[in-house]
């Protein structure tokens, strides 16, 4: 997200007025530290940055969140 937020020239506190969140919240995101988002937060986002969700998020296999393999051989 910062790299986002410097290519356009925004700071983080005005990105959370775009989008309608506080500056926490949106620290919250952009430190990896949520454990969730909602989809209309993450549509705002991506408007707001002119991006797709793939540029804020990615998914790391095994990471928190991630299911594990459990299942019985």
């Amino acid at each position: 997200m910062d790299e986002l937020l410097a290519r356009r020239g925004m700071t983080v506190t005005q990105l959370a007025r775009r989008v309608g969140v506080t500056v926490v919240n949106l620290s919250v995101l952009k430190n990896n530290r949520a454990r969730a988002v909602r989809f209309s937060t993450l549509t705002a986002l991506c408007d707001a940055l002119d991006c797709q969700p793939g540029d804020l998020f990615r998914v790391v296999p095994g990471g928190p969140g991630q299911p594990t393999d459990t299942a019985p051989s």
